[in-house]
Protein backbone atom coordinates (compact mmCIF):
# COMPACT_ATOMS: atom_id res chain seq x y z
CA UNK A 1 0.00 0.00 0.00
CA UNK A 2 1.06 3.58 -0.61
CA UNK A 3 1.88 5.85 2.32
CA UNK A 4 -0.84 8.22 1.13
CA UNK A 5 -4.41 7.51 0.10
CA UNK A 6 -3.62 7.00 -3.55
CA UNK A 7 -3.34 4.14 -6.01
CA UNK A 8 0.28 3.67 -7.08
CA UNK A 9 1.47 3.09 -10.65
CA UNK A 10 1.68 -0.69 -10.22
CA UNK A 11 -1.89 -0.91 -8.91
CA UNK A 12 -3.29 1.18 -11.74
CA UNK A 13 -1.36 -0.75 -14.39
CA UNK A 14 -2.60 -4.02 -12.87
CA UNK A 15 -6.22 -2.89 -13.17
CA UNK A 16 -6.73 -2.63 -9.40
CA UNK A 17 -7.99 0.96 -9.54
CA UNK A 18 -11.28 -0.40 -10.81
CA UNK A 19 -14.90 -0.80 -9.77
CA UNK A 20 -15.22 -4.26 -8.26
CA UNK A 21 -18.00 -5.54 -10.49
CA UNK A 22 -15.63 -5.88 -13.45
CA UNK A 23 -13.29 -8.12 -11.46
CA UNK A 24 -16.18 -10.14 -9.99
CA UNK A 25 -17.80 -10.62 -13.39
CA UNK A 26 -14.59 -11.87 -14.95
CA UNK A 27 -14.03 -14.28 -12.03
CA UNK A 28 -17.61 -15.55 -12.31
CA UNK A 29 -17.06 -16.56 -15.92
CA UNK A 30 -13.44 -17.59 -15.52
CA UNK A 31 -14.15 -20.93 -17.19
CA UNK A 32 -15.50 -19.26 -20.31
CA UNK A 33 -13.07 -18.32 -23.06
CA UNK A 34 -13.82 -14.91 -24.50
CA UNK A 35 -12.37 -14.96 -27.98
CA UNK A 36 -14.78 -12.36 -29.25
CA UNK A 37 -13.21 -9.14 -30.48
CA UNK A 38 -15.14 -6.16 -29.22
CA UNK A 39 -15.19 -2.52 -30.18
CA UNK A 40 -15.84 -0.05 -27.38
CA UNK A 41 -16.39 3.67 -27.81
CA UNK A 42 -16.17 6.57 -25.38
CA UNK A 43 -18.87 9.20 -25.72
CA UNK A 44 -19.89 12.16 -23.58
CA UNK A 45 -23.08 11.93 -21.53
CA UNK A 46 -22.85 15.39 -20.04
CA UNK A 47 -22.67 18.23 -19.48
CA UNK A 48 -23.46 18.83 -23.14
CA UNK A 49 -21.60 22.10 -23.56
CA UNK A 50 -21.16 23.54 -27.06
CA UNK A 51 -17.61 22.14 -27.09
CA UNK A 52 -14.94 20.49 -24.95
CA UNK A 53 -11.17 20.48 -25.16
CA UNK A 54 -10.32 16.78 -24.99
CA UNK A 55 -7.35 15.74 -22.79
CA UNK A 56 -6.08 12.91 -20.60
CA UNK A 57 -5.27 10.64 -23.53
CA UNK A 58 -1.57 10.51 -22.67
CA UNK A 59 -2.28 8.46 -19.55
CA UNK A 60 -4.64 6.16 -21.44
CA UNK A 61 -1.86 5.43 -23.93
CA UNK A 62 0.55 4.65 -21.09
CA UNK A 63 -2.00 2.41 -19.36
CA UNK A 64 -2.84 0.35 -22.45
CA UNK A 65 0.67 0.07 -23.91
CA UNK A 66 1.70 -3.56 -24.09
CA UNK A 67 -1.89 -4.82 -24.08
CA UNK A 68 -3.32 -6.66 -27.10
CA UNK A 69 -5.56 -3.81 -28.15
CA UNK A 70 -5.83 -1.11 -30.81
CA UNK A 71 -6.51 2.45 -29.63
CA UNK A 72 -7.96 5.23 -31.76
CA UNK A 73 -8.64 8.69 -30.43
CA UNK A 74 -9.25 12.33 -31.17
CA UNK A 75 -5.90 13.96 -30.31
CA UNK A 76 -5.54 15.93 -27.10
CA UNK A 77 -6.03 19.66 -27.42
CA UNK A 78 -8.76 19.22 -30.03
CA UNK A 79 -11.93 21.22 -29.46
CA UNK A 80 -14.99 19.15 -30.34
CA UNK A 81 -18.75 19.30 -29.71
CA UNK A 82 -20.12 16.29 -27.77
CA UNK A 83 -22.75 15.77 -30.50
CA UNK A 84 -22.43 16.05 -34.25
CA UNK A 85 -24.57 18.38 -36.36
CA UNK A 86 -27.49 15.91 -36.36
CA UNK A 87 -27.31 15.06 -32.64
CA UNK A 88 -25.33 11.79 -32.82
CA UNK A 89 -22.89 11.29 -29.88
CA UNK A 90 -19.28 11.85 -30.94
CA UNK A 91 -16.90 8.94 -30.09
CA UNK A 92 -13.81 10.59 -28.62
CA UNK A 93 -11.95 7.28 -28.33
CA UNK A 94 -12.31 3.77 -29.70
CA UNK A 95 -10.65 0.60 -28.40
CA UNK A 96 -10.66 -2.76 -30.20
CA UNK A 97 -9.63 -6.01 -28.56
CA UNK A 98 -10.87 -8.80 -26.31
CA UNK A 99 -13.18 -7.65 -23.55
CA UNK A 100 -11.18 -9.12 -20.61
CA UNK A 101 -8.18 -7.10 -21.80
CA UNK A 102 -10.24 -3.91 -21.68
CA UNK A 103 -12.82 -4.22 -18.89
CA UNK A 104 -10.57 -3.94 -15.83
CA UNK A 105 -9.22 -0.63 -17.14
CA UNK A 106 -12.56 1.05 -17.85
CA UNK A 107 -12.70 2.87 -14.52
CA UNK A 108 -9.14 4.19 -14.78
CA UNK A 109 -9.53 5.26 -18.41
CA UNK A 110 -12.70 7.19 -17.64
CA UNK A 111 -11.01 8.82 -14.65
CA UNK A 112 -8.09 9.91 -16.81
CA UNK A 113 -10.18 11.63 -19.46
CA UNK A 114 -13.17 12.88 -17.42
CA UNK A 115 -11.24 15.04 -14.97
CA UNK A 116 -8.49 16.19 -17.29
CA UNK A 117 -10.97 17.22 -19.99
CA UNK A 118 -12.93 19.23 -17.43
CA UNK A 119 -9.81 21.19 -16.47
CA UNK A 120 -8.48 21.70 -19.99
CA UNK A 121 -11.90 22.83 -21.22
CA UNK A 122 -12.31 25.37 -18.42
CA UNK A 123 -8.81 26.64 -19.09
CA UNK A 124 -9.66 27.01 -22.78
CA UNK A 125 -12.78 29.00 -21.95
CA UNK A 126 -10.60 31.33 -19.86
CA UNK A 127 -8.16 31.66 -22.75
CA UNK A 128 -11.05 32.46 -25.08
CA UNK A 129 -12.34 35.22 -22.79
CA UNK A 130 -8.94 36.76 -21.95
CA UNK A 131 -7.49 36.66 -25.45
CA UNK A 132 -3.77 37.43 -25.27
CA UNK A 133 -3.86 38.45 -21.59
CA UNK A 134 -1.70 35.93 -19.67
CA UNK A 135 -3.01 33.73 -16.89
CA UNK A 136 -1.32 31.17 -14.64
CA UNK A 137 -2.78 28.06 -13.01
CA UNK A 138 -2.53 28.46 -9.22
CA UNK A 139 -5.00 25.76 -8.18
CA UNK A 140 -3.07 22.67 -7.11
CA UNK A 141 -3.30 23.52 -3.40
CA UNK A 142 -7.05 22.89 -3.58
CA UNK A 143 -6.66 19.28 -4.76
CA UNK A 144 -4.86 16.11 -3.68
CA UNK A 145 -1.10 16.60 -4.23
CA UNK A 146 -0.83 13.28 -6.06
CA UNK A 147 -2.72 14.69 -9.03
CA UNK A 148 -1.07 18.12 -9.07
CA UNK A 149 0.99 17.38 -12.22
CA UNK A 150 -2.15 16.26 -14.08
CA UNK A 151 -3.99 19.44 -13.07
CA UNK A 152 -1.15 21.68 -14.23
CA UNK A 153 -0.71 19.76 -17.49
CA UNK A 154 -4.41 19.96 -18.34
CA UNK A 155 -4.54 23.68 -17.49
CA UNK A 156 -1.47 24.33 -19.66
CA UNK A 157 -2.85 22.30 -22.56
CA UNK A 158 -6.07 24.28 -22.26
CA UNK A 159 -4.26 27.58 -22.68
CA UNK A 160 -2.70 28.66 -19.37
CA UNK A 161 0.58 30.51 -19.88
CA UNK A 162 2.21 28.88 -16.90
CA UNK A 163 1.69 26.79 -13.76
CA UNK A 164 2.73 27.22 -10.14
CA UNK A 165 3.49 23.57 -9.38
CA UNK A 166 7.10 22.35 -9.36
CA UNK A 167 6.16 18.86 -10.61
CA UNK A 168 3.59 20.16 -13.07
CA UNK A 169 6.08 22.59 -14.58
CA UNK A 170 8.61 19.78 -14.95
CA UNK A 171 6.01 17.67 -16.74
CA UNK A 172 5.20 20.38 -19.29
CA UNK A 173 8.83 21.45 -19.75
CA UNK A 174 8.42 24.95 -18.31
CA UNK A 175 9.71 26.92 -15.34
CA UNK A 176 7.19 27.10 -12.49
CA UNK A 177 5.63 30.53 -11.99
CA UNK A 178 5.24 32.20 -8.60
CA UNK A 179 5.38 35.57 -6.89
CA UNK A 180 5.65 35.75 -3.09
CA UNK A 181 3.42 34.49 -0.27
CA UNK A 182 1.72 36.66 2.35
CA UNK A 183 3.81 34.72 4.88
CA UNK A 184 6.98 36.49 3.70
CA UNK A 185 5.49 39.88 4.59
CA UNK A 186 4.30 38.52 7.92
CA UNK A 187 7.80 37.26 8.73
CA UNK A 188 9.87 40.16 7.38
CA UNK A 189 7.50 43.06 6.92
CA UNK A 190 6.39 44.32 3.50
CA UNK A 191 9.46 46.32 2.57
CA UNK A 192 12.00 43.59 3.34
CA UNK A 193 9.77 40.97 1.71
CA UNK A 194 9.59 43.05 -1.47
CA UNK A 195 13.33 43.65 -1.41
CA UNK A 196 14.19 39.96 -1.14
CA UNK A 197 11.62 39.05 -3.79
CA UNK A 198 12.96 41.57 -6.31
CA UNK A 199 16.60 40.76 -5.54
CA UNK A 200 16.07 37.01 -5.96
CA UNK A 201 13.91 37.14 -9.09
CA UNK A 202 15.50 35.21 -11.92
CA UNK A 203 16.52 37.17 -15.00
CA UNK A 204 13.82 35.37 -16.98
CA UNK A 205 11.11 35.86 -14.34
CA UNK A 206 8.81 38.82 -13.93
CA UNK A 207 9.51 40.92 -10.85
CA UNK A 208 6.22 40.72 -8.96
CA UNK A 209 5.42 41.69 -5.38
CA UNK A 210 2.29 41.09 -3.31
CA UNK A 211 1.21 44.42 -1.83
CA UNK A 212 -1.98 43.87 0.19
CA UNK A 213 -0.96 41.78 3.21
CA UNK A 214 -1.52 44.67 5.62
CA UNK A 215 -2.34 47.95 3.95
CA UNK A 216 -4.63 49.63 1.46
CA UNK A 217 -4.14 48.44 -2.12
CA UNK A 218 -3.67 51.89 -3.63
CA UNK A 219 -1.20 53.27 -1.10
CA UNK A 220 0.80 50.06 -0.85
CA UNK A 221 1.01 49.81 -4.64
CA UNK A 222 2.40 53.33 -4.80
CA UNK A 223 4.87 52.60 -2.01
CA UNK A 224 6.13 49.48 -3.78
CA UNK A 225 6.43 51.39 -7.06
CA UNK A 226 8.44 54.18 -5.42
CA UNK A 227 10.81 51.68 -3.81
CA UNK A 228 11.17 49.42 -6.87
CA UNK A 229 10.32 51.29 -10.08
CA UNK A 230 11.75 48.36 -12.04
CA UNK A 231 8.84 46.11 -10.99
CA UNK A 232 6.95 44.27 -13.71
CA UNK A 233 3.81 43.61 -11.63
CA UNK A 234 2.16 44.40 -8.36
CA UNK A 235 -0.18 41.63 -7.28
CA UNK A 236 -3.55 42.12 -5.61
CA UNK A 237 -4.92 39.19 -3.62
CA UNK A 238 -7.55 41.09 -1.65
CA UNK A 239 -9.66 38.76 0.52
CA UNK A 240 -13.35 38.55 -0.34
CA UNK A 241 -14.33 40.07 3.01
CA UNK A 242 -12.43 43.27 2.08
CA UNK A 243 -12.95 43.21 -1.65
CA UNK A 244 -16.24 45.05 -2.23
CA UNK A 245 -16.05 45.83 -5.93
CA UNK A 246 -12.73 44.34 -6.99
CA UNK A 247 -12.83 45.94 -10.45
CA UNK A 248 -13.21 49.38 -8.86
CA UNK A 249 -10.17 48.76 -6.66
CA UNK A 250 -8.18 47.78 -9.76
CA UNK A 251 -9.27 50.93 -11.64
CA UNK A 252 -8.24 53.11 -8.70
CA UNK A 253 -4.81 51.49 -8.41
CA UNK A 254 -4.24 51.69 -12.16
CA UNK A 255 -5.19 55.37 -12.22
CA UNK A 256 -2.86 56.31 -9.38
CA UNK A 257 0.09 54.36 -10.81
CA UNK A 258 -0.38 55.94 -14.24
CA UNK A 259 -0.77 59.42 -12.75
CA UNK A 260 2.62 59.13 -11.05
CA UNK A 261 4.47 57.79 -14.07
CA UNK A 262 4.39 54.07 -13.30
CA UNK A 263 2.64 52.91 -16.46
CA UNK A 264 5.32 50.25 -16.84
CA UNK A 265 4.15 48.48 -13.66
CA UNK A 266 1.26 46.18 -14.45
CA UNK A 267 -1.42 44.74 -12.20
CA UNK A 268 -1.81 41.03 -11.49
CA UNK A 269 -4.77 39.69 -9.52
CA UNK A 270 -5.50 36.38 -7.80
CA UNK A 271 -7.90 34.87 -5.29
CA UNK A 272 -11.39 33.50 -5.96
CA UNK A 273 -11.35 34.29 -9.68
CA UNK A 274 -13.94 32.67 -11.94
CA UNK A 275 -14.68 32.71 -15.63
CA UNK A 276 -17.63 35.05 -15.30
CA UNK A 277 -15.71 37.91 -13.64
CA UNK A 278 -12.49 37.90 -15.67
CA UNK A 279 -13.55 40.17 -18.51
CA UNK A 280 -14.67 42.95 -16.12
CA UNK A 281 -11.33 42.80 -14.33
CA UNK A 282 -9.39 42.84 -17.58
CA UNK A 283 -11.30 45.89 -18.75
CA UNK A 284 -10.60 47.55 -15.37
CA UNK A 285 -6.85 47.27 -15.95
CA UNK A 286 -5.66 43.81 -14.95
CA UNK A 287 -2.76 42.62 -17.12
CA UNK A 288 -2.24 39.12 -15.68
CA UNK A 289 -4.30 36.60 -13.71
CA UNK A 290 -3.44 33.89 -11.19
CA UNK A 291 -6.44 31.55 -11.29
CA UNK A 292 -6.67 28.68 -8.86
CA UNK A 293 -9.65 26.82 -7.48
CA UNK A 294 -11.99 27.40 -10.42
CA UNK A 295 -9.48 25.67 -12.73
CA UNK A 296 -8.44 22.79 -10.49
CA UNK A 297 -12.02 22.08 -9.40
CA UNK A 298 -13.52 22.38 -12.88
CA UNK A 299 -16.44 20.00 -13.24
CA UNK A 300 -15.41 16.67 -14.80
CA UNK A 301 -17.14 15.58 -17.98
CA UNK A 302 -19.16 12.35 -17.83
CA UNK A 303 -17.63 10.12 -20.47
CA UNK A 304 -18.99 6.59 -20.78
CA UNK A 305 -17.50 3.45 -22.33
CA UNK A 306 -19.84 1.15 -24.25
CA UNK A 307 -19.50 -1.95 -26.40
CA UNK A 308 -20.81 -1.05 -29.85
CA UNK A 309 -19.68 -4.08 -31.87
CA UNK A 310 -18.80 -7.75 -31.25
CA UNK A 311 -16.96 -9.75 -33.91
CA UNK A 312 -17.98 -7.21 -36.53
CA UNK A 313 -21.69 -7.29 -35.60
CA UNK A 314 -23.18 -3.98 -34.39
CA UNK A 315 -24.63 -4.36 -30.88
CA UNK A 316 -24.98 -2.12 -27.84
CA UNK A 317 -27.26 -1.35 -24.91
CA UNK A 318 -30.35 0.82 -25.14
CA UNK A 319 -29.71 4.54 -25.22
CA UNK A 320 -26.52 4.07 -27.25
CA UNK A 321 -25.73 3.87 -30.96
CA UNK A 322 -24.35 0.53 -32.18
CA UNK A 323 -21.67 -0.02 -34.80
CA UNK A 324 -18.05 1.11 -35.15
CA UNK A 325 -17.91 4.74 -36.23
CA UNK A 326 -15.72 7.40 -37.74
CA UNK A 327 -15.76 11.09 -36.87
CA UNK A 328 -15.36 13.62 -39.66
CA UNK A 329 -14.80 17.36 -39.32
CA UNK A 330 -14.79 20.06 -41.96
CA UNK A 331 -11.54 21.99 -42.09
CA UNK A 332 -13.39 25.09 -43.20
CA UNK A 333 -16.55 25.39 -41.06
CA UNK A 334 -15.71 22.82 -38.30
CA UNK A 335 -18.96 20.92 -38.91
CA UNK A 336 -18.69 17.48 -37.24
CA UNK A 337 -20.33 14.37 -38.67
CA UNK A 338 -20.40 10.83 -37.21
CA UNK A 339 -20.61 8.03 -39.78
CA UNK A 340 -20.26 4.25 -39.76
CA UNK A 341 -16.66 3.07 -39.98
CA UNK A 342 -15.51 2.54 -43.52
CA UNK A 343 -17.01 5.77 -44.76
CA UNK A 344 -14.69 7.54 -47.14
CA UNK A 345 -13.59 11.15 -47.07
CA UNK A 346 -16.33 13.50 -48.13
CA UNK A 347 -17.10 17.08 -48.91
CA UNK A 348 -18.91 19.24 -46.39
CA UNK A 349 -22.09 21.05 -47.33
CA UNK A 350 -20.07 24.29 -47.19
CA UNK A 351 -17.70 22.89 -49.82
CA UNK A 352 -14.85 22.27 -47.38
CA UNK A 353 -12.86 19.05 -47.03
CA UNK A 354 -13.94 16.65 -44.26
CA UNK A 355 -11.07 14.96 -42.36
CA UNK A 356 -11.13 11.90 -40.09
CA UNK A 357 -10.58 12.89 -36.47
CA UNK A 358 -9.97 9.50 -34.82
CA UNK A 359 -6.25 8.77 -35.15
CA UNK A 360 -4.56 5.47 -34.34
CA UNK A 361 -2.31 5.65 -31.27
CA UNK A 362 -1.73 1.97 -30.40
CA UNK A 363 -1.58 -1.06 -32.68
CA UNK A 364 -1.68 -4.31 -30.69
CA UNK A 365 -0.43 -2.30 -27.72
CA UNK A 366 2.50 -0.71 -29.58
CA UNK A 367 2.79 3.04 -30.11
CA UNK A 368 2.17 4.07 -33.71
CA UNK A 369 4.28 7.22 -33.33
CA UNK A 370 5.99 9.34 -30.69
CA UNK A 371 3.49 11.07 -28.43
CA UNK A 372 3.27 14.85 -28.66
CA UNK A 373 4.69 17.12 -25.96
CA UNK A 374 2.39 19.32 -23.85
CA UNK A 375 3.72 22.37 -25.71
CA UNK A 376 2.75 20.85 -29.06
CA UNK A 377 -0.70 19.97 -27.72
CA UNK A 378 -1.18 23.48 -26.31
CA UNK A 379 -0.27 24.88 -29.72
CA UNK A 380 -3.13 22.82 -31.20
CA UNK A 381 -5.52 24.22 -28.60
CA UNK A 382 -4.60 27.80 -29.46
CA UNK A 383 -5.06 27.06 -33.16
CA UNK A 384 -8.47 25.49 -32.47
CA UNK A 385 -9.53 28.52 -30.44
CA UNK A 386 -8.48 30.78 -33.30
CA UNK A 387 -10.72 28.75 -35.61
CA UNK A 388 -13.63 29.21 -33.20
CA UNK A 389 -12.93 32.94 -33.10
CA UNK A 390 -12.90 33.03 -36.88
CA UNK A 391 -16.34 31.43 -37.02
CA UNK A 392 -17.93 33.43 -34.21
CA UNK A 393 -17.20 36.92 -32.97
CA UNK A 394 -18.78 36.18 -29.59
CA UNK A 395 -16.91 34.10 -26.95
CA UNK A 396 -18.73 30.96 -25.84
CA UNK A 397 -19.13 30.79 -22.05
CA UNK A 398 -20.96 27.71 -20.80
Amino acid sequence: MSVFNIANDEEILAGKASDVYFERSMKAVSGVKFNDRVTVEFTLSGPLDPWVNFSGLDEVVKLLSGKHIDLYSIPEGTIVPPRDHSGIPVPFMRIEGKYPDISVFETAILGFICQSTGISTYSSKIRQVLGDTPFVSFGIRRMHPAISPMIDRAAFIGGADGVSGILGAKLIGEEPVGTMPHALSLLLGDEKAWEYTVKNSKDTAKKTVLIDTYGDEKFMALKAAEMFPELDYIRLDTPSSRRGNFASIVREVRWELDLRGYRNIKIMVSGGLKLENLLELKEAGVSSFGIGTSISSAKPYDFAMDIVQINGTPITKKGKFSGKKEVFRCKKCLRVEVSLSGSKGKKCECGGEMEIMLKKFLSDGKAVKKYESPKEIRKRTLSELENLKRLSANPVIS
